[in-house]
């Protein structure tokens, strides 16, 4: 009996070391972009406007890469960019292509999630390099996220066209890409702030699509068994959804357990809401009733959203410290471990 408790103990005590390394241990950052890097320009989603990868590339090399457009990125498919196949294929050459760096969506739109099994977890797993985008493109976040791999959410195809090689915020995400430095962002504050200091690893985007991969064990990176013991700063934001919507899925998190293991919440700006105009005055009062009773540092109007002079790159799956007074906030990424091993 003796050795079987010994024996259990031991068993145990195992368990326990290695949930704990698996928890503390950092993603994989892809590794930085040298001059001459090809970055391939692809649509997981919808289709984009016909100059959208054109214009995209232009900026790309203005920096110094060769970009490579993907075969089906303009190809048309119902109100997506080619079948899923299609989409899937373009997604799985940019990723197991070593002679591709990173991957920047032209656009968002609808249809990332149902590339994710298609492609496979070992495929994002073995194959670590910068996917760059928001809005529908949340759902590649997740996925790199749960296969160990940083990504970052930012401006994409679009934006690096039409705004150029020298907009602020696109030189943001060429810094990002290169490795030159993590970002570190000092914005102003906001009356509704809940005042404090947190740190942990960034997740988030758009509220819909990550909310839609809830219940999908394997994808979801708020998935309650994946973020137990881990400490979390979410990030959200999103386009035309109602406030009762909103409201909706910040009970979805709530009741599947993913608010108690976040330490901060950083609540980017709603574009084209809709709202009873005798209820609410605005998207943050509504989110405020629901999120100052948790006790954790929250701010409000960050520079993430759908308007792309309000949408700084976040790094996915990156620790990074919050500090939020009403006055200002900051959020400072941390540099993780070693980086991946360039293909070659």
């Amino acid at each position: 009996m003796k050795q079987h408790l010994t024996t259990l103990l031991l068993m145990l005590t195992i368990m326990i070391a290695t949930t704990s390394t698996i928890h503390s241990q950092s993603l994989t950052i892809p590794a930085p972009l040298r001059p001459g890097d090809k970055v391939a320009i692809i649509s997981p989603g919808s289709t984009p406007g016909e100059e959208n990868p054109e214009k995209a590339a232009a900026t790309l090399r203005e920096w110094g890469f060769e970009p490579v457009i993907g075969p089906n990125t303009l190809a048309h498919w119902h109100f997506y960019a080619g079948t899923v196949q299609q989409r899937a294929a373009d997604l799985t050459w940019a990723l197991q292509d070593p002679s591709i760096k990173a991957i920047v969506c032209s656009r968002g739109g609808y249809g990332a999630a149902m590339l994710l099994e298609p492609v496979g977890m070992a495929t994002f797993q073995r194959n670590p390099k910068w996917i760059v985008g928001y809005s529908d493109i949340t759902a590649l976040h997740s996925a790199m996220v749960r296969a160990g791999v940083m990504s970052i959410h930012a401006n994409m195809g679009g934006a690096l066209g039409e705004k150029g090689a020298n907009d602020s915020i696109n030189l943001m995400l060429r810094d990002v890409l290169t490795g030159k430095r993590l970002p570190s962002y000092e914005v102003p504050g906001n009356a509704y702030n809940h005042p404090g200091t947190a740190t942990g690893m960034v997740v988030g985007g758009n509220m819909a699509v990550f909310s839609s991969l809830s219940g999908s064990q394997q994808w979801d990176f708020l998935d309650r068994d994946y973020i137990q013991g881990r400490d979390i700063i979410l990030f959200f934001e999103d386009v035309s959804e109602s406030m009762p919507r909103v409201n909706t899925m910040l009970q979805q998190l709530r009741l599947k357990g993913a608010l108690s293991q976040v330490k901060g919440i950083i609540v980017g700006r709603f574009t084209d809401y809709t709202y009873p105009r005798d209820d609410y005055e605005d998207m943050n009062q509504m989110l405020h009733d629901t999120l100052d009773g948790l006790g954790i540092p929250v701010c409000y109007d960050f520079p993430v959203s759908h308007d792309e002079s309000w949408n700084y790159p976040m790094i996915e799956g990156c620790n990074a410290t919050l500090d939020v007074t009403i006055d200002r906030v900051r959020l400072t990424f941390h540099k993780p471990g070693r980086p991946s091993k360039r293909h070659k």
